[in-house]
C-alpha cells in the first residue's frame, strides 16, 4: 500500500465477489443516492425540521461518517466500509468497537441495495469484517442484533456461527431485537476467515493503522 495521511483509508478487504474499502467523503453522494428506504437509520441522530424524510436520511448518513472518523479513539471507534461488486457500489458495512480496549468486542451493521440482496453478498460482507476483527485486530467476540422480522440479517449471523443470547425492546418503535454473539474460538474453528475459507477473504493494509486501535506491533 502507499503512504496514507490517515492510515485507516489504507485498509482493504476482499471476498470472492466484493471489494470493501474504508469510506471517504467523496463516497457520500453515491451512497446517499443508493440508500434504500428500508434501512434503519440511527434513531438518536439529529433530524432537521426544514428537511424532508429523504434529505434527513442523507444527513444522518453523512454526519454518521463524519462523526465516526472525526471522533475516533482506540477506546471507541466505528469503521465504515463502502462495498463494491465489479467496481459498482452496492452497499455499506460498518464495524464498531464501542468499548474496545475494555472488552475487545466488535459490533456490525450493514445495508445492500435491493437488487444485490438474496445472493449471499451480505454474508461475504460480514465475513470480511469478521476476518479483520478476529485477525489483525485480535477481537475476542463479535455481537450483532436485528429486529425479529429481519430474517436476512439474522440469517447472515447464524450462517456465520453467531448464537442467540437475549432479546430487548427498542424504545423508539416497540420492536423486539434479537441479540447474537460469536466468540473468537468459534470463528477460528469454523475456518471461514481466510483465503482458503468459503468466502475467500483477503485483508490488506492494516499494519499502519494498528496504533489507531491501540495495538502495538505487527498483527
Amino acid at each position: 500500500m502507499g503512504d496514507w495521511s490517515w492510515p485507516l483509508h489504507g485498509i482493504r478487504l476482499r471476498t470472492a465477489d466484493l471489494d470493501l474499502r474504508v469510506m471517504t467523503e467523496a463516497d457520500l453522494p453515491a451512497l446517499a443516492a443508493l440508500l434504500p428506504d428500508d434501512v434503519e437509520m440511527n434513531p438518536h441522530a439529529t433530524r432537521y425540521a426544514g428537511l424532508d424524510l429523504r434529505a434527513n436520511r442523507r444527513a444522518v448518513l453523512a454526519q454518521g461518517y463524519w462523526r465516526a472518523l472525526g471522533l475516533w479513539s482506540p477506546d471507541d471507534w466505528a469503521l465504515p466500509f463502502v462495498v463494491r461488486r465489479d467496481g459498482v457500489v452496492v452497499g455499506a458495512q460498518w464495524l464498531e468497537g464501542p468499548d474496545w480496549r475494555t472488552d475487545r468486542t466488535v459490533d456490525s451493521s450493514s445495508w445492500l441495495v435491493v437488487a444485490a440482496r438474496g445472493r449471499g453478498l451480505g454474508t461475504q460482507m460480514r465475513a470480511a469484517v469478521l476476518a479483520l476483527a478476529f485477525g489483525p485486530l485480535r477481537a475476542e467476540a463479535a455481537v450483532s442484533s436485528a429486529v425479529l422480522g429481519n430474517a436476512g440479517s439474522l440469517g447472515v449471523s447464524r450462517s456465520l456461527g453467531y448464537l442467540d443470547t437475549h432479546r430487548s425492546v427498542l424504545e423508539h418503535s416497540g420492536e423486539t431485537l434479537q441479540h447474537v454473539r460469536l466468540t473468537r474460538t468459534a470463528w477460528s474453528a469454523s475456518g471461514r476467515g481466510g483465503t482458503d475459507g468459503p468466502h475467500g477473504v483477503v485483508v490488506d493494509g492494516v499494519t499502519p493503522a494498528l496504533p489507531l486501535f491501540g495495538i502495538e506491533g505487527r498483527p
